[in-house]
């Protein structure tokens, strides 16, 4: 039986694997959050997959607060960047796979048509920053990695945008959101399968995990403006929403104006059918509804 390591399992992507995991029923799985294991102790590391013979590490750990990371530099890097030069090294001493969740902030925004994997990356903030330099560490220290970058993560588990405008749309009678920032959103339930999907072809064809830098979100673009747009007639709620421009929105970091990530080369060398933004989303509203 194959067994997986995945870190960082009760933020939004661990806690999507968690409920898909079982379908793989000749595949075990080890969920593990910073209580159980510290990235960033290689030697916790080292102990923890010392005789367990893992097949893989799935890293969804991850610092993430965009803003607070202009201010905590050193905790950011030590989660984003060391932590996974750890997992790395430990994973290249056992030769393990390790499949790594990276970020569109390792690009500056400026582009005007979708980034592929092989355009420079020109971080602009600490988050990117550190993103990029864990991407770089683990690509020098473990050639069996996969490193997937995603964007505008949302999922029924977790604090996200999606959740945040549900819970102002039903609170406020206007609300106002940028419309020059443009991405796509990724469900991280679509972002889950694809990587169990890649899990999957590896465990019967080991060479069908090729090692490199891929690009995942769903498909389609939007704006955040037209995103909450969605969001709220999706849900029923009757919320006005004003654009504004980003200079008129307050935020201590800058975002991208332009994070639009080209999925063509996941899809290809995977065979991955990514579902429409929009669609997706309809998926984690009435997700939500359940609950």
């Amino acid at each position: 039986m194959k067994k997986v390591l995945v870190t960082g399992s009760y933020g939004q992507l661990g806690s999507e694997l968690q409920q898909i995991a079982p379908q793989m029923k000749d595949v075990e799985f080890v969920f593990t959050d910073a209580d159980t294991l510290d990235i960033c102790d290689k030697d916790a590391i080292e102990q923890f997959v010392a005789n367990k013979s893992f097949d893989f590490i799935v890293n969804c750990a991850a610092y993430t607060a965009v803003d607070k990371a202009e201010e905590d530099e050193e905790k950011c890097f030590a989660i984003n960047c060391e932590a996974i030069r750890n997992i790395g090294e430990v994973a290249a001493s056992h030769e393990i796979k390790v499949i790594h969740i990276s970020t569109d902030y390792v690009f500056d925004g400026t582009a005007h048509v979708p980034y592929t994997e092989d355009v420079k990356i020109n971080p602009k903030t600490v988050y990117g920053k550190s993103k990029a330099c864990g991407e770089a560490d683990l690509k020098r220290v473990c050639l069996d990695a996969v490193i997937i970058r995603t964007s505008w993560l949302y999922s029924v588990y977790g604090n996200n945008f999606v959740k945040t405008m549900l819970k102002l749309g039903k609170e406020r009678d206007e609300l106002k959101v940028v419309f020059d920032q443009i991405g796509t959103p990724t469900n991280a339930a679509d972002l889950a399968a694809a990587i169990l999907q890649i899990i999957e072809q590896t465990i019967k064809n080991e060479n069908a995990f090729k090692t490199g830098v891929y690009h995942f979100s769903n498909e389609g673009v939007c704006s955040w403006y037209d995103f909450t747009i969605a969001i709220h007639r999706l849900a029923g709620i009757d919320c006005k929403v004003l654009p504004i421009e980003s200079k008129d929105f307050p935020a201590k970091t800058p975002r991208p104006f332009y994070s639009v990530l080209n999925k063509s080369k996941i899809k290809k060398t995977f065979g991955i059918s990514i579902p429409h933004w929009e669609a997706s989303l309809g998926s984690c509203i009435a997700e939500l509804n359940k609950k």
